[in-house]
């Protein structure tokens, strides 16, 4: 785990933290290997050089962000695309229930070939 990653998620809200430490775990176990860092202000994670997710922590959600997901179909009110359908979203808030396993799944599909 990267320090300067831990201090970005600690400044958030309580409930934005534990969603934070899900997401950071669930990327840890999803990919073998990755790299976590901050870049552009916000944690990456980076797998052989190439970016496969970043989290993104706003006033009132939690975005999560997936590179490579083409060919990851977009699921209304969960999973939205993102300029050209390359990358893809989920914006969490609190409260919601966050189907981890779903997004483990999305991630080892887009992170396969890398």
């Amino acid at each position: 785990m990267n320090d300067d990653v831990t201090q970005y998620i600690n400044k958030a809200q309580p409930w934005q933290i534990d969603v934070c430490e899900k997401l950071r775990a669930m990327i840890g176990q999803a990919i073998p290997g990755v790299e976590e860092r901050l870049e552009y202000g916000k944690p990456h994670y980076v797998k052989n050089g190439h970016h496969a997710a970043v989290i993104a922590i706003a006033k009132a959600k939690v975005s999560f962000m997936v590179f490579n997901a083409t060919d990851i179909p977009e699921v209304k009110g969960f999973l939205r695309a993102m300029g050209n359908g390359e990358r893809k979203t989920v914006d969490i808030k609190e409260g919601q229930d966050v189907d981890y396993s779903a997004l483990a799944s999305i991630l080892e599909k887009t992170t396969a070939a890398l």
